[in-house]
């Protein structure tokens, strides 16, 4: 697969950053959102930490990430990839959104559920599986309700229909597929919870209604 370019040059990072999203540990890359002409752009990069990581880790990570970004180009809640900086950054497609949160209820669309799983599948259906969809930062919810899947630096992909597909992406996959249950079980869990709340808000307002002298 031939390397892919970035517009922006390493050299205009610091100038071009309107927003750090995330500051990474001594093994994770910054995330920070730059300006890139007339759209906004988010960057992953290793360059911040240290030199070995730098020249190992690092180095591996962001060909690896962004091979699976690559290979799912395309997919609808997947933001697409834009290029390489360098050796250890990448430019990415700015998809707004919240993470999953424990306000799940409030912030997801009616039909966020079945559209996580549709997204889920899509990824299978093209050989690939993510394998950490069960951190919420890693599945965020944008403007429509909708979600967006992030960070493949942990996915696994094989070709459609190969003999290494067939043998490893149905065990796999039941990793996204529980992290998607334990969503649906969270949503569910807030839904009755919050009947239950008004139940007993409509039952108080009742009984303060019936005590009142008329």
């Amino acid at each position: 697969m031939a390397e892919l370019r970035a517009s922006i040059e390493r050299s205009q990072l610091a100038a071009s950053t309107t927003q750090v999203l995330s500051r990474g540990n001594r093994r994770n890359p910054d995330v920070f959102l730059i300006e890139d002409g007339d759209r906004q752009v988010v960057v992953k990069d290793f360059a911040p930490r240290g030199a070995l990581v730098r020249a190992t880790i690092g180095r591996f990570i962001t060909a690896h990430e962004a091979a699976a970004y690559r290979w799912v180009d395309g997919h609808p809640a997947v933001p697409r990839f834009l290029g390489f900086i360098d050796p250890l950054a990448f430019a990415l497609e700015f998809r707004p959104g919240r993470r999953v949160s424990r306000h799940l209820l409030d912030d997801a669309g009616p039909g966020f559920m079945d559209a996580l799983a549709a997204a889920v599948e899509g990824l299978h259906e093209r050989g690939l599986v993510h394998l950490d969809l069960g951190h919420r930062s890693n599945v965020l919810i944008d403007q429509a309700g909708l979600p967006v899947l992030i960070d493949f630096a942990s996915a696994v992909w094989f070709r459609p229909g190969g003999l290494a597909a067939r043998l490893l992406l149905p065990a796999l996959a039941r990793y996204d597929r529980r992290a998607v249950e334990k969503y649906r079980d969270k949503l569910e869990r807030q839904r009755v919870l919050r009947a239950g709340e008004a139940s007993v808000s409509e039952t108080s307002e009742a009984g303060r209604s019936e005590s009142r002298p008329t």
